[in-house]
């Protein structure tokens, strides 16, 4: 189904309709709270530190541009990110936590909210980390503890509001609310990012401007094929009997299990960049220490940023980059997608997967054909997220820092709108079903 027909046809349906609206008012609401700035910062400071640390940058790009203006909005969705990464993972380690997984509802709602308080904590945290950081390169000047108390309270509060907006969007909206105001927040941010850069560098700048836009269709519309691209495992229903005595039965159905090649979408890329952004944000904590601790935090704050100082930190940085992103993918699928429950489910249906016995063989069959189109996706995401922005920069001499926010803006905005997109389409398929009543 086109694209631009599907939200025709979801404007025509009243309740698509106030969904859509919905989803567009809370994404304004987050863009208002983006523009609100924390009073007490120094604009020109805040300027000069973001045109030399491309890992806040990429922070930056996450919260929509909140972070540079130091606003309301300035940490995003990253303490919530953050806090669903560590429940994720507790999930597999805790016993505790992994059967309130299983409980259904109740038990879901319990682990939602630990996933908030801690949220809370961590948001906290890292205002105050951020408070540190700022003060020491001079965006703050000198604040007192009840000025530190009041920023680190206004920057959780702007957390908690994005994070209970994202889950009303994925409630009540339509798509997945996290992802829809990261998305939100990159658009918003782009037509005065390519302004700025068209015209601050005069004839140079505009033809590397059209030479990035050449290779950003390009990458488009190879993640545009990766992102759609599925491995269909056929699968087929057993024949069931009907009326035993008279000797009636029904043909069994075949059709597909469509297993996507990226099915963690632009997810583990947030996760990655999250916990890249963890060395930084403490190491603020000890910078003016002294001794040890305060040259471990300044060399730390220096070279652990994407496009830093030295050969080595950047190989560091990238590789460890690297690798998180292909971990990530692999932990999120599995999450997302488990091939023990897949089987169990085929087996009371009755369903199977042709030359492949039921049971403990199907899932094991699943696991494997899932763990090799996973490995195409994780070296499909890390690619995007990490090699290409080098790639280009040696063939365009443009700055990786660019380079870096454009590679990952693009994933993500593509990414999500893809997956917006499909929900809607399913919204009408589901609502154009007619069925019969006996």
């Amino acid at each position: 189904m086109n694209m631009i027909q599907a939200l025709g046809q979801a404007i025509r349906i009243p309740e698509l309709r106030r969904k859509l609206l919905f989803t567009l008012m809370l994404l304004l609401i987050f863009r208002v709270l983006a523009s609100i700035s924390v009073p007490g910062a120094n604009p020109q400071a805040l300027q000069q530190l973001f045109a030399n640390n491309s890992l806040l940058g990429l922070l930056n790009l996450f919260s929509g541009g909140g972070l540079s203006t130091f606003s309301v909005a300035a940490m995003g969705m990253n303490p919530y990110i953050n806090a669903t990464i560590i429940m994720q993972l507790m999930t597999v380690v805790s016993l505790r936590l992994k059967e309130l997984s299983k409980e259904g509802e109740q038990g879901r709602k319990r682990i939602t909210r630990y996933t908030r308080w801690l949220t809370v904590a961590l948001a906290a945290l890292q205002a105050y980390g951020y408070t540190v950081l700022f003060t020491s390169q001079g965006v703050l000047s000198s604040p007192s503890a009840g000025t530190v108390l009041s920023i680190i309270i206004t920057l959780t509060a702007g957390s908690i509001i994005l994070m209970w907006l994202g889950e009303l969007i994925t409630e009540y909206g339509v798509g997945n609310g996290v992802s829809l105001v990261i998305f939100s927040g990159i658009i918003g941010r782009l037509p005065g990012a390519l302004y700025t850069y068209g015209t601050t560098g005069g004839t140079g700048h505009i033809l590397q401007l059209i030479v990035m836009a050449v290779v950003a269709i390009s990458v488009t519309a190879f993640i545009i094929e990766v992102q759609q691209a599925q491995r269909k495992i056929p699968i087929q229903s057993a024949q069931r009997v009907v009326n035993p005595r008279a000797g009636q039965a029904t043909q069994g159905r075949r059709s597909f299990l469509p297993l996507r090649v990226n099915a963690g979408g632009v997810i583990p890329i947030i996760f990655a960049i999250s916990i890249m952004a963890f060395p930084t944000i403490f190491s603020n904590f000890f910078r003016n220490s002294g001794g040890v601790a305060g040259r471990v935090a300044s060399w730390v704050t220096t070279n652990w940023q994407p496009n830093g100082p030295s050969f080595l930190s950047n190989i560091a940085y990238n590789g460890i980059e690297f690798m998180l992103v292909l971990g990530f993918t692999y932990f999120y699928t599995a999450v997302v997608f488990d091939p023990n429950d897949v089987a169990d489910d085929f087996k009371k249906r009755s369903v199977y997967i042709p030359g492949i016995r039921p049971g403990k063989w199907t899932a094991d069959y699943l696991g494997k054909v899932m763990g090799r189109i996973t490995l195409a996706g994780a070296l499909f995401l890390a690619v995007i997220t990490v090699v290409l922005p080098l790639g280009t920069s040696l063939a365009t001499g443009v700055s990786t820092t660019s380079l870096y926010l454009g590679g990952t803006a693009i994933l993500i905005v593509v990414g999500v709108a893809l997956d917006t997109m499909q929900q809607i389409e399913t919204q009408l398929l589901m609502r154009q079903y007619k069925g019969f009543i006996k």
